[in-house]
């Protein structure tokens, strides 16, 4: 029986590109992203050779959309965002409108519209979640205090975009889009009853997600794994994550993105979420890989040529613009330089979210072609930058440090938590133990010295956490461990023992050197991840070395009560 192969042909040819593509990206060492979003260059229409099916290919990619954005609520953690809410939420929501007033300012002298500005910035504004994830796990970043912060960051800003994506289509024809296919439109009577019914809406749909959706799903997705059947398991995670995206487009008007970011949040409550986020992983990743393909089909390479200096604009807002906005507002808060140079490259890119802002701006007429080919060009570019950026952190931390006063300064200003009360009784800053971080490991450490009532003085970069450990009358300061003048705000010099719980090894060399300048008896106790680092310390002498996690955070505890008692 004759029949048409256009999708299997989209699928083969999207997916064996991608996958010669990305091999070479990461070779190169480029994010595989950057491979991706080429394999959808070389297929769309804008090259010579095959075309593939555009319309099939933006099919393909709303399933890429919503397994993303699926696998985004399967790993958003309230705790986790909550742990660095003072600094995330509203540095989140500032950088935001720095970057769209940005994008807004450049749009204006181009002569667009401000609807095509703001879509514009929104979508320079927001930066890539996989990207950063990727980049920090490389770098064992991901579970430090700064890489904490850039996902919290991150966490904000993708909750913003979801808000952008419930508003922008009731106010796309008060911004001048084209709505002659949407019931809104510039000429609705009234605009405030328009958002009013599309948040009745949404507020309905939230409603029941976290209401019914809550019990029902985490209940289904027991009741499947009780038949110890692994196809069935995979298809019952799939088929909630697709079947809530399509229902809440259809029922309530709420995209799939954000149908399926709920559907995510909801199957997190099961005590399964975890098995239901690594069984479904490689479908997610199949289908992102399509999406990014999608997305690379309607970029139009010839905009570097005529438009360079419009996309080198992009370039710098997304790389230099946001970045610098993100860079002051951490430095504000009075957070260490390496924390806001790590947020700082943590932002320089843009990715899955301002894609789908940037299809929607279109689709809505408020953006023109040029301002996607341009967001495409500035993402292209600033994914393929991204590692250069990473690794320019240290040198420029160590510039700035050598030849900058004025950053010297920002770093230690008058500041209540960098420094120890002046009523602390010296008995309390002698002889004691000082602890650097105060993380999952951290935290079990200074509990059992605390109820053995041993003196304790904790050095954490999340201020948070210090405010915290001051009211429950643990002496703690704020920064960054590896500056020598944090240690000796802990006053190091007359410690009996160093305890290094975070598992940079880097850092803790640093720190190392500074403690026995300062105290050359101290004891030294540190934690690292792998059996390699570990020996590295253990010949360089640099002290007694544990590996693991929850296990390493009781012996480590042990060993620092022996040998206190020893001494």
């Amino acid at each position: 029986m004759p029949h048409s192969l256009t999708l299997i042909t989209t699928i083969a040819a999207s997916l064996g590109l991608a996958l010669i593509l990305g091999l070479i990206a990461h070779r190169l060492k480029l994010p595989v992203l950057v491979g991706y979003l080429l394999a959808g260059v070389i297929l769309g229409p804008a090259t010579p050779g095959f075309v593939a099916d555009i319309e099939l290919s933006r099919q393909l990619a709303e399933i890429g959309v919503i397994l993303l954005m699926f696998g985004v609520g399967l790993h958003f953690s309230l705790d986790d965002l909550l742990a660095v809410r003072r600094i995330a939420v509203p540095g989140a929501i500032l950088q935001i409108a720095v970057a769209t007033a940005l994008g807004v300012g450049v749009a204006t002298l181009w002569g667009w519209s401000l609807g095509a500005g703001l879509v514009f910035g929104l979508a320079l504004s927001v930066a890539s979640t996989v990207v950063l994830l990727r980049a920090l796990e490389q770098r064992n970043a991901l579970k430090s205090v700064n890489g904490q912060i850039a996902v919290g960051w991150l966490v904000v800003e993708d909750l913003a975009m979801v808000l952008v994506l419930v508003l922008l289509p009731p106010l796309a024809g008060w911004l001048g889009g084209d709505t002659s296919g949407s019931m809104v439109g510039a000429s609705d009577p009234d605009l405030l009853i328009t958002l009013l019914v599309t948040f009745g809406k949404v507020a309905v749909f939230i409603a029941l997600m976290l209401v019914v959706g809550k019990r029902v799903f985490p209940w289904l997705l027991w009741h499947v794994a009780s038949t110890h059947s692994k196809e069935l398991f995979i298809l019952s995670v799939i088929a909630v994550a697709v079947g809530i995206a399509y229902g809440s487009a259809m029922l309530f008007g709420v995209s799939f993105a954000l149908g399926a970011f709920f559907a995510g949040m909801v199957m997190r409550e099961s005590h399964l979420s975890h098995r239901a986020a690594q069984e479904s992983l490689p479908l997610r990743d199949a289908f992102s890989v399509l999406f990014f393909v999608s997305v690379g089909m309607l970029f139009d390479p010839d905009i570097v040529m005529q438009q360079p200096l419009r996309v080198l604009a992009v370039v710098a807002i997304i790389v230099m613009g946001k970045s610098l906005a993100a860079f002051l507002l951490v430095l504000a808060f009075r957070y260490p330089l390496n924390t806001a140079l790590t947020v700082s490259a943590s932002l320089a890119q843009i990715g899955e979210f301002s894609f789908i802002l940037t299809a929607l701006g279109v689709s809505l007429g408020l953006l023109p072609v040029e301002g996607q080919n341009l967001i495409l060009a500035g993402a292209l570019i600033s994914i393929t930058l991204n590692p250069l950026v990473f690794q320019m952190i240290e040198p420029i931390q160590a510039w700035i440090r050598s030849r900058s006063q004025l950053a010297r300064m920002l770093e230690r200003t008058v500041d209540p938590l960098a420094e120890l009360p002046m009523t602390v009784a010296s008995s309390s800053v002698t002889g004691h133990v000082v602890l650097i971080g105060y993380g999952r490991v951290g935290q079990r450490i200074g509990e059992s010295l605390a109820e053995q009532g041993l003196p304790l003085v904790v050095a954490e970069q999340n201020r948070e956490v210090v405010e915290r450990l001051r009211k429950h009358g643990i002496h703690a300061v704020a920064g960054d461990a590896a500056e020598p003048a944090v240690l000796i705000q802990a006053h190091i010099a007359r410690a009996s023992m160093l305890v290094i719980a975070i598992p940079d090894t880097l850092q803790a060399r640093s720190m190392i050197e500074t403690a026995r300048m300062l105290n050359p008896q101290i004891e030294i106790v540190i934690r690292t991840h792998n059996d390699e680092e570990a020996a590295l310390l253990r010949n360089e002498g640099m002290g007694t070395v544990f590996l693991g996690e929850h296990e390493l955070a009781l012996s480590m505890t042990r060993h620092i009560l022996e040998k206190i008692a020893a001494k």
